[in-house]
């Protein structure tokens, strides 16, 4: 019952600019088809990095996944515990050195060296509470352990 699939499928548009979408996934032990519309995520890159500045990056958007995922995971599992929270906001901010992203030095990592995550949260729970709820985040699980992640091609 607990197991579950999401899927997205990109497209490339033009220079960095792609557009997701999502739809079905399967969970509960079956295909579920009861979303009504498709989902759609675009991401692109600022025109310093050779962009048109559309959207965000994907950088960006990896931060939007883990603070809502953090967020939502630190609420819901709250209210599972009858722990009040009247509001929430998480600021994130990561870094990264382009040398490895630009293939200039193979030393580079190509994504972020770091993510900071900094909550405002309004709520009578202590900060150790807050830690606790918030780190049953998939996107925190995720970011922090090894994904395998098989890339496959075809023609």
């Amino acid at each position: 019952m607990a197991k579950f699939e999401f899927r997205t499928k990109t497209n490339w548009i033009t220079g960095g600019n792609c557009v997701s979408s999502a739809k079905s996934f399967y969970g509960v032990c079956q295909e579920d088809t009861t979303r009504q519309e498709t989902f759609t995520m675009e991401a692109d890159h600022p025109n310093v990095l050779l962009g048109e500045d559309k959207a965000a990056t994907p950088a960006e958007i990896v931060l939007h996944a883990l603070g809502s995922c953090l967020t939502g995971a630190m609420v819901y599992h709250a209210a599972a515990n009858d722990i009040e929270i009247e509001g929430a906001e998480a600021s994130l901010k990561g870094g990264a050195d382009l040398h490895g992203f630009l293939g200039l030095d193979p030393e580079v990592r190509k994504g972020f060296d770091g993510i900071t995550v900094k909550f405002k949260v309004k709520s009578d729970a202590s900060e150790e509470q807050l830690r606790n709820l918030a780190q049953f985040s998939p996107v925190f699980d995720m970011l922090t352990n090894p994904t395998p992640v098989k890339i496959e091609f075809e023609k």
